[in-house]
């Protein structure tokens, strides 16, 4: 069985990285885990669950969490951020090291302020299920 967490978070970056609208607000900024001191805004991969469906094609569910990051003053960039990470990925067909999606969908968003007032978070959840493509 390939590696469907590792394909999926491969094409969802290369999505984001490739979409005209979410590079336009974060300048190719998508990070597994961002480096110390990074330049806002920018969007972090997080938490992903997963578990295996018994499908052909060796299917997966997935829920992949996406966090947006901004210090801009009040929520205007950290929504834009997330419609724009809904619209590129909203029933995208991905694909990446033999796996591809079946179904995207962002299932669940939100966007609110930090405790301190020093920044403001959009977090969007995905839920995909990918599947394995046939080689040969």
């Amino acid at each position: 069985m390939k590696d469907h967490e590792s394909a999926l978070q491969k094409a969802v970056v290369a999505a984001l990285k490739a979409d005209a609208a979410v590079s336009a607000l974060i300048g190719g900024r998508v990070f597994d885990r961002p480096p110390e001191g990074a330049a806002c805004p920018y969007l972090a991969l997080g938490r992903c669950e997963s578990r295996p469906l018994a499908a052909d094609g060796g299917g997966v569910e997935q829920r992949l969490t996406l966090t947006g990051v901004s210090r801009f003053l009040g929520a205007e960039e950290a929504k834009a951020m997330a419609a724009a990470v809904r619209a590129c990925l909203h029933e995208a067909v991905l694909e990446a090291d033999g796996v591809r999606t079946a179904t995207l969908r962002a299932i669940f968003s939100d966007v609110f302020g930090a405790s301190d007032g020093r920044r403001t978070y959009a977090v969007v959840r995905l839920r995909a299920v990918t599947e394995e493509v046939a080689s040969g």
